[in-house]
């Protein structure tokens, strides 16, 4: 199939196939979760040493949960918001074990089910391949930036600061290169550093297709901007509409309604970009199908 073909039957099984849209929306959920939590730490820890005492501690707001709840509700809620937060962090890679899976039986004209199956058995693969790629992640590298900010000496921020953006850009590059590693490790079994290498060839070998490809897929990079802007409007609108609210109704309503709000806003949000993460992941899921059936530029 040419690229155009490819992006053509890629939407056509995403639009047709709840199952792997369900999973795509599931990750991207999740994941929009984890990032606005840790964006909104990050803005509370700027508010405070730009505008308040600027010693912000790493636990403030579930100290301040624990000061200003009952026992039994604060319990309740610091133990949901750990638990969730383990979710958050894993449940994504296991919902791209289940996508890539489910988009290639569909390529087969295999029947599409076993959607848990595919998350369950792939999950290492995919989350050891995720770890090598943590920095080329903008929240995460913010993150680490703010740590550096807060509790390395003044004199070394600019060394530390300069090592953290160098292992972001070389982690994007390897992002690039690993491009087909999922797919590899999830439709050919093959281990994570065999899939690795797998990923380097098929990019190597035929990277004039891959990069025609992504000048097609403009809508990867519509994705990446729409996430990142909703990721950092989500909690600038949830702490405008609190703060105005506190004008009209106590704290505690005001605070209630903002996270109301930005549970929306997530929920409204996540559901597009699930859709075209399900449409990007399929895009790269029939472009190794057609790769598979090529024979390798190194044999002869």
């Amino acid at each position: 199939m040419t690229p155009r073909e490819i992006i053509a039957s890629a939407w056509t099984i995403v639009s047709s196939e709840p199952k792997l849209r369900r999973w795509a929306y599931a990750s991207s959920l999740l994941e929009t979760l984890l990032n606005v939590k840790l964006l909104f730490t990050q803005a509370y820890f700027g508010y405070v040493y730009l505008y308040g005492h600027g010693d912000a501690g790493f636990f403030d707001i579930e100290i301040w949960i624990w000061n200003s709840l009952p026992p039994a509700v604060a319990i309740s809620i610091l133990f949901s918001f750990i638990l969730l937060l383990i979710v958050e962090f894993f449940a994504p890679h296991l919902c791209l074990g289940a996508i890539i899976g489910l988009a290639a039986k569909r390529a087969k004209g295999e029947q599409v089910r076993g959607g848990s199956v595919l998350a369950l058995y792939n999950f290492f693969a995919i989350f050891t391949l995720h770890e090598f790629l943590i920095l080329s992640s903008v929240p995460t590298t913010i993150t680490v930036i703010s740590l550096i900010l807060r509790y390395i000496d003044p004199g070394l921020w600019a060394f530390s600061i300069g090592g953290v953006l160098a292992l972001f850009v070389v982690g994007n590059i390897q992002k690039f290169l690993f491009a087909f590693a999922e797919e590899a490790a999830v439709i050919q079994k093959l281990g994570i550093f065999e899939a690795i290498g797998r990923s380097f060839k098929l990019i190597l070998s035929h990277l004039p297709r891959i990069m025609f490809l992504y000048l097609l897929l403009i809508v990867i990079s519509l994705r990446i901007a729409i996430n990142a802007v909703m990721i950092v409007l989500i909690p600038a609108i949830m702490v405008g509409f609190g703060f105005l609210l506190t004008f009209f109704v106590s704290q505690a309503a005001s605070i209630v309604a903002a996270l109301v709000l930005g549970l929306v806003l997530i929920g409204v949000a996540s559901y597009f970009l699930g859709y075209i993460l399900a449409f990007k992941q399929t895009v790269w899921t029939l472009t190794y199908l057609e790769f598979m059936k090529e024979k390798d530029m190194d044999e002869i």
